[in-house]
């Protein structure tokens, strides 16, 4: 396409959201523009098996599965371009997208920039991502069949993923590094109330332990009051201290709540033209399947709108 062209569609994020999007606005010929972005294939490419995403009754990997996602995507026409989005104008239409190596111009843009887990920031945390270290119980929680599972955090996330861990393991371990959980009320008297839960006061992890490629075996702490430090078994280790949607480059332009998730009416933004779908805007399920129902959604609503604008 010409540098002084306009796409009928431009697709920010590449991540089952982003790609979904594409591949059903590709296949009603508009031709759409996927900015891919510095982590191409969204939270997917550091899952490691994926059992829960229907059509692959013997799992598939998380860089695999979005590997046709883009084949797809790009077989019905979609051009994905590596490019990082910088700044943004929907001031007026068509809409400006500029990257680190470019701008583009867009009659309709759907968002799909995602969200990463926050992390611990441990070097061996990282090593063990994918094998032993989650960040979503939902997804991996199958894995853990009356193992030990501990859980890092203290709020309402953490301690819905404790009592939902508790399904699979055979003991859970909630670690808090307060002597108080900031969970609501009712969360909090549900997980005193479990037995299979345990909680770890005023502790955190200082180090993750494990062996390769078997994975994770133990977790060091250390206690927050006393300094002391003590190493305890654990088959895996789950991170469940919030989310932060990549949203900041739209921050001033689109609405958002107070943690930068986009606010929709379904999939549309405040802003006509402009959709936004996946993790970007869902701070509740954060699935592959709900991120990829969501751009489906958006590129039929900007199907219908620009065939409203002609």
């Amino acid at each position: 396409m010409s540098e002084n062209a306009v796409y009928k569609v431009i697709i920010i994020g590449s991540g089952p959201a982003g790609l979904t999007a594409a591949l059903y606005a590709a296949r009603a010929n508009l031709s759409p523009l996927v900015l891919a972005g510095p982590e191409p294939g969204g939270q997917l490419m550091i899952t490691t098996e994926v059992e829960n995403y229907p059509g692959f009754p013997e799992g598939i990997t998380g860089p695999e599965l979005m590997q046709k996602f883009e084949e797809q995507a790009v077989r019905f026409g979609t051009d994905v371009r590596r490019e990082t989005v910088e700044a943004v104008d929907f001031s007026s239409r068509p809409f400006t997208v500029t990257t680190s190596e470019g701008s583009y111009q867009g009659a309709s843009v759907i968002i799909a920039t995602g969200a990463t887990a926050r992390w611990l920031g441990l070097e061996s945390e990282t090593r063990f991502r994918g094998r032993g270290v989650s960040a979503c119980a939902t997804c991996d929680g199958f894995f853990y069949k009356d193992r030990i599972i501990s859980v890092v955090g203290g709020g309402d996330t953490a301690v819905e993923e404790a009592l939902y861990l508790t399904n699979f393991g055979s003991k859970v371990y909630l670690i808090h590094r307060r002597d108080e959980l900031r969970a609501s009320q009712i969360m909090r008297d549900r997980v005193m109330k479990n037995e299979k839960v345990e909680i770890l006061w005023n502790a955190i992890v200082v180090e993750v332990l494990g062996e390769d490629p078997a994975g994770v075996t133990a977790i060091r702490l250390q206690d927050t009051q006393t300094g002391e430090e003590r190493e305890m078994p654990t088959d895996g280790l789950f991170i469940a201290i919030g989310h932060e949607p990549q949203t900041a480059v739209f921050q001033g332009i689109l609405d958002m709540d107070e943690t930068g998730y986009l606010i929709t009416d379904g999939v549309r933004t405040n802003i006509e033209g402009v959709w936004a779908c996946g993790d970007a805007a869902d701070a509740v399920y954060r699935q592959a399947i709900t991120a990829a129902g969501m751009g489906c959604a958006a590129a039929i609503e900007a199907e219908r709108w620009l065939e409203g604008q002609a």
